[in-house]
């Protein structure tokens, strides 16, 4: 066989083409430089406060409690790290990969590009959820269970007032969410008006506002496995998620059951939410605007965007919340508040870039 003929015979059946080859390195590449940017944004914020540290004790006092190594820092600064600045980093970096990931899924599923985990009705009621735990003196871990059972609430009466004939309509699902999200917001005021008094009302105010202040080791426990196992459960799914980027026809001809499995991904969605919700209350911005970041550079393929969008919503959370309590130091901002601050000019860059509604 001549050098052209061989340069011109097909691959061997069941080889990766060219071009597959080339998008999977393409994509290894992209979520290792974003592993590296995530491990630097934990080191560095946690380095930064009114008690400057250099970013080898953050990796000596890990070393020092996981056994890996003898540290040689101060009682006082192995606090800093290990009880105060880690857990709150790492609790920011779960809560901005939880985000993301759900507003990816939630664009996808709706059909409808300003999506995110508020859309229909999820963050109120899960709000709803764990402001009755703080009113009622539960405790934290109380959170996470009520704030997930209230979104999962939320998001069957969503479904119930958007189905119809056992169909559901991404524009009907839409403002069945709105209606939902109203009514939980509406009824979380309500039970702020009647039973908070005092350090409670604070304490529920800062929460609704989007807070970090409280983070804790059990805090990060909760928002990371939760993303850990679901963003798993996400990912395993990319191709069904890409079906139904094309719409529920197209999705319906590759064998999808469309309704059980739109529902099955929604309370995933729910879970994680819950999840978020409970250890830092309600953050906007995050799920709409990364997820439409990372397509802008890697493309809709969600077996690409979900990994990518989890790493970059992690470290976008890590830098607004290291905002929020260094910008006024001694005094913190909201974390939901710098999200906006940042993300609307951001999100408005990329819409005109993209053009998007033309």
């Amino acid at each position: 066989m001549t050098a052209t003929a061989a340069s011109t015979a097909p691959a061997p059946a069941g080889a990766p083409a060219p071009a597959v080859r080339r998008s999977g390195a393409r994509t290894s590449a992209w979520i290792a430089v974003m592993a590296v940017v995530l491990a630097a944004s934990v080191t560095l914020a946690v380095t930064i406060g009114s008690a400057d540290l250099h970013p080898l004790d953050v990796w000596r006092s890990i070393g020092d409690h996981l056994g890996l190594s003898s540290s040689s820092l101060s009682q006082l600064r192995d606090g800093i790290v290990w009880e105060l600045r880690l857990p709150r980093v790492l609790t920011a970096a779960a809560v901005g990969a939880a985000l993301a990931l759900c507003g990816a899924v939630m664009q996808t599923l709706t059909r409808n590009p300003l999506a995110d985990p508020y859309l229909l009705g999820l963050s109120s009621g899960a709000s709803v959820g764990a402001v009755a735990v703080l009113i009622l003196g539960i405790g934290r871990l109380g959170l996470p269970v009520a704030a997930f059972a209230g979104a999962l609430l939320a998001l069957v009466v969503t479904f119930a007032l958007a189905n119809r004939r056992g169909e559901l309509a991404p524009t009907r699902t839409v403002l069945a969410g709105l209606a939902v999200s109203y009514l939980c917001s509406a009824a979380t005021s309500f039970i702020i008006f009647w039973s908070a008094t005092g350090d409670s009302y604070r304490e529920i105010l800062s929460w609704l506002l989007g807070s970090l202040g409280a983070a804790s080791w059990t805090d990060a426990g909760i928002a990371s496995s939760a993303v850990v196992v679901v963003g798993a459960v996400l990912v395993s799914r990319a191709r069904t998620l890409d079906a139904f980027a094309f719409g529920d026809s197209t999705a319906s001809t590759l064998g999808i059951n469309v309704n059980a499995t739109r529902w099955t991904l929604l309370t995933l969605v729910a879970l994680l939410t819950g999840a978020a919700v409970a250890v830092s209350g309600a953050i906007g911005f995050v799920g709409l605007m990364l997820p439409h970041a990372v397509r802008f550079v890697v493309g809709s393929g969600h077996r690409r965007v979900l990994p990518l969008a989890a790493l970059a919503g992690a470290s976008f959370m890590i830098w607004a919340d290291t905002l929020a309590r260094t910008l006024f130091d001694p005094r913190e901002l909201p974390v939901g508040v710098v999200t906006a601050f940042l993300g609307a000019p951001a999100f408005a860059v990329l819409l005109r870039r993209r053009r998007v509604g033309r």
